[in-house]
């Protein structure tokens, strides 16, 4: 079983995708802009390869206006080789990757402009996964559209739309059940006609749910049937309800002990999991590593963990940073459910002033024999300010992380006291 996030790492430096306006585009402006963005995607590939995570949804703000005439840059041409080189790396690590069109590609769409950009949409996609040289297991996922009023009349436009696609596109596109409209029996009987593989996406199952009634487990076996040949393992997406916001809406981060729930009904059909979760990468790691068996299951990747949180724990928590910290004595067990439990009951606390300055104290000191006189200032004014309320953001963390790259503290540099 892989388990993945998708597009964004929000503790991983300089790896989002960037974009601009299309009254700025020029070539030199897409060739910088696509340049920086395979250096972000490759960085988020190697990240993925140290964390042992085999699952990846690649953005689509890859290529900016990859798919529209403004667009007169050669990229697949001039980006060939950089593609095949960042391919290389996905697939000799078994990673697997996908992508997700956005809610204007609209295959089953009545108006024939829509169709037509939906269209180059998807070889765009394709395209790109194909540039990196990835096999067909490799997906394009896609929702089924709108009903625009006659939902048996769009599922058969649909069907028209998807025999006019290229093969190439075909052979990687599948299909997912929505929160709205198409509900997963609908989404199964559209594969089943058309021998598309199905997503079973747990959220939107909940809300949008079919009117025959089934475990999600039973839905998932219904899925796995449609996932023949070189389609690779049946892929599903999990997600958990925010249960402070609307219906729909992805949680701040997995809660472990509902996720275990969920894949213990796992038998013999065992899938990959694609994480919609706001945290990304920081929950997929956490799965991972509750999932673990046997060798996987070492300490020393707890304390890995560790040395990432440690300081945003002891930020919000001190009591929760000496309970790790005392948990993680524990050398010949894998306490992973109690490590995460404290971490994220930690994250959910409001930041307290005395809190913040002893954790920017203990960062402090990694440089305080280093620093300049007026870094020690700038520093201290700025805690002095925030704890004293007279300023809200803690731009003081700002200085830090500043401080960390300059003396070289890679050990700070990375952890995630900076990022959440």
């Amino acid at each position: 079983m892989s388990i993945g996030y998708a597009c964004v790492n929000p503790v991983l430096p300089n790896t989002g995708f960037r974009k601009c306006r299309k009254s700025q585009v020029t070539d030199v402006i897409l060739s910088e802009l696509i340049s920086r963005n395979l250096d972000a995607l490759e960085r988020l590939i190697e990240y993925n390869i140290s964390k042992n995570i085999k699952l990846f949804r690649i953005g689509s703000d890859l290529i900016p206006f990859a798919s529209d005439p403004i667009n007169t840059l050669d990229w697949k041409s001039e980006y060939r080789e950089r593609f095949r080189a960042i391919g290389n790396k996905i697939v000799s690590s078994g990673m697997r990757v996908s992508m997700h069109p956005g809610q204007y590609t609209v295959l089953n769409s009545p108006d024939e402009k829509v169709y037509t950009n939906s269209v180059l949409d998807l070889e765009y996609h394709c395209s790109v996964l194909d540039l990196l040289e990835t096999g067909p297991e490799n997906k394009i996922v896609l929702h089924i559209g709108g009903a625009y009023g006659d939902k048996k009349s769009a599922i058969q436009t649909f069907g028209k739309a998807f025999k006019t696609l290229d093969r190439s596109i075909r052979n990687r596109l599948v299909i997912e059940n929505d929160d709205r409209i198409f509900n997963i029996e609908e989404v199964l009987e559209i594969g089943n006609e058309l021998s598309i593989p199905v997503v079973f996406d747990n959220l939107h199952n909940s809300i949008n749910p079919s009117q025959t009634h089934m475990s999600e487990h039973e839905w998932m076996i219904r899925c796995s049937h449609t996932w023949l040949g070189n389609d690779g393992v049946q892929k599903i997406h999990y997600s958990q309800q925010d249960k402070n916001k609307r219906p729909g809406a992805h949680s701040e981060r997995i809660d472990i002990k509902e996720f275990m729930g969920f894949i213990s009904s796992f038998k013999d059909n065992v899938p990959d999991i694609m994480l919609e979760v706001k945290d990304k990468n920081l929950s997929t790691v956490k799965c991972i590593l509750s999932t673990a068996e046997g060798r996987n299951r070492q300490i020393r990747n707890l304390e890995e963990e560790w040395s990432l949180y440690k300081y945003k724990i002891l930020e919000l928590s001190a009591q929760s940073y000496k309970s790790i910290r005392e948990l993680l004595k524990l050398k010949r067990e894998y306490p992973v459910t109690e490590f995460y439990d404290l971490i994220d009951k930690s994250l959910e606390l409001p930041l307290d002033p005395m809190n913040a300055r002893n954790a920017a104290l203990h960062v402090w000191g990694y440089f305080k024999d280093k620093a300049q006189d007026k870094e020690k200032i700038k520093f201290f004014r700025s805690l002095n300010d925030y704890c004293d309320g007279k300023i809200k953001t803690p731009t003081y963390k700002t200085l830090l992380y500043d401080l960390a790259v300059k003396y070289q503290q890679e050990y700070l540099v990375k952890s995630y006291y900076f990022f959440i």
